[in-house]
Formats: C-alpha cells, structure tokens, sequence
C-alpha cells in the first residue's frame, strides 16, 4: 500500500521537490496551491497525511488547519506544518495551534520521506527495499559516509533541475555510491576531468548544452573515453534514445523511475563495465 498525501504549497519549486520525492517511494501527491483550495481537497480527497505551508495565499496555514480541525471527518488527519522557522518560539506556537508536527524549510531531501512516514501508520510506509550489495563489489562496501576505501563506486551527476538531483543523490548515497552532483554540462565536464569517476548519468535537455554537447566532450578527451556515460531523460522515443547510443552513451534510462530500479540499472551498467575492463576469461 502506498498513502495519499496532500501538499498545499505556493512555492512550485516546494512543491516539486516534495511531490518528486514522496512519488518516487511510491506515494500518490495531491497538490494545491493556495489555503482555500488546500481545504476543499481535504474535504474531496479524506488523504491519509496533510503537509501545509504557513504562508498561504487567500487562507494561510493556521486558517486552514483550524478548519480542518473543526470539522469531524477531517480532524484526525495529521497535518504537518512545513515552513521556515525563523523565531524563537516558532515551533511551540506552531505545535500549540495543533498541528501535528513541522518540518523546517528548505527540507532534507534524504530525510523528508521517513519523516513524513512517522506520521502515517505503518502499513502505509513505503516498501522500497534498499539495493542487494553487488557481488561484484568488494565485501563491507556499503554505507555512505565511510571511508574512501570502501565506496562501492563513485559516480557524477549531471541534470539542471535540483530535485533530481537530489533525488539521484538520496537514492545511490545510501547504498555506498560516493555521488557528486554537477547542474550544467560545462560543470559536468570540469568535475569529470578531476578523475575517478566510474560512470556519468546525465541528463539529455539541459539549458545552453545539452547532454549530447557533454557527451561528445567527454568522449573526445582521452582521460575519460572508458568512463561509462548514461542518460537519464524523461524524454520519449526510439529515435531519442539511439541517439543517445549513437553518441557513445551505454544506457538510457527513463524518467520517472523507482530508487530501487534505478540502483539496478546503474549497477548493470557498472557491472557490464567492469566485465568489459576484465576482459575473456
């Protein structure tokens, strides 16, 4: 099962980051942009979890939690304040008007799904299972955070938009990936010259350069030719995608995407990598 969340936020910025997030663990995003809209989806919607921004156009959050609060089928509906706490005694009034809980702005994208999930009853978490070690990987590679030594494999992530970067980053982190994170191509391609990279995924459509424009420097400079270069795009079509082969890319992965399928597929591309270094038997 997988719970329904109401998001009532202004910000599209907000919005997407946090929507991107809870669909990618499997939960189904309703979102609202202003406090009247906000309660009238509650009303339609009965969600499982209400995460509502203070500062609201035309009913702001207090406005709307008291009603919410005041009407029976919608008051045992966790609503969680999320804002940017900036005085002290932020929070207790916060807590002291009922909401159930905050959540301080800007969140923390490997954080924001367990946290919203404290509010939900369990048999409405996410199922998601973090990634099998591969086997091809030495022993107690696991965690990120530990020491250089014991990264699983080190991979740079090229895309504009922050939220999937952010995204790409909580999904590979904590599997023992080491990810650095780049958000144009000329970026990109000034942190893959510094070395050590076991693969590139990035993005296709891009402002200024796009990917082919990234993929095409990194393919010409001989210090990154072998570097394995996926694309991730939520872009359509066969012709799309031979592109992107044509071009030397050794995958293409498509937009939206689970965490979990997307560490299975970043690790068949490393693992037939790695075969290709070995060599035959």
């Amino acid at each position: 099962m997988s719970a329904r969340i109401l998001i009532i936020e202004d910000n599209p910025a907000n919005m997407e980051l946090m929507s991107y997030l809870l669909e990618a663990f499997g939960h189904t995003v309703l979102s609202v942009y202003n406090g009247e809209e906000g309660v009238e989806a509650a009303r339609n919607e009965l969600p499982d979890l209400i995460l509502c921004d203070v500062h609201l156009p035309k009913m702001d959050g207090y406005g709307v939690l008291q009603q919410l609060k005041s009407e029976v089928a919608l008051r045992t509906i966790p609503v969680i304040a999320v804002t940017a706490l900036a005085m002290v005694g932020d929070r207790q009034k916060l807590l002291a008007a009922g909401f159930d809980g905050y959540l301080g702005k800007p969140i923390e994208p490997e954080l924001f799904v367990g946290q919203c999930e404290k509010y939900l009853d369990s048999a409405l978490h996410s199922r998601i299972a973090l990634a099998e070690p591969d086997p091809l990987t030495e022993p107690g590679m696991a965690q990120a955070g530990t020491p250089q030594s014991h990264v699983r494999s080190k991979i740079l992530v090229v895309d504009d938009m922050p939220a999937n970067r952010e995204f790409i980053r909580c999904a590979l982190e904590p599997n023992g990936y080491q990810v650095v994170l780049a958000s144009t191509a000329r970026e990109g391609l000034a942190r893959a010259t510094e070395g050590g990279f076991d693969l590139i995924l990035c993005d296709l459509h891009m402002p200024n350069e796009d990917g082919i424009v990234l993929i095409n420097a990194a393919k010409a400079d001989a210090r990154l030719q072998a570097v394995p270069f996926v694309f991730i795009s939520a872009a359509q079509g066969e012709q799309t995608i031979q592109l992107c082969l044509q071009n030397g890319a050794v995958h293409f992965i498509q937009h939206p995407i689970e965490p979990h399928m997307l560490i299975r597929e970043i690790e068949d591309c490393l693992r037939v990598a790695r075969a290709s270094k070995s060599g035959p038997k």
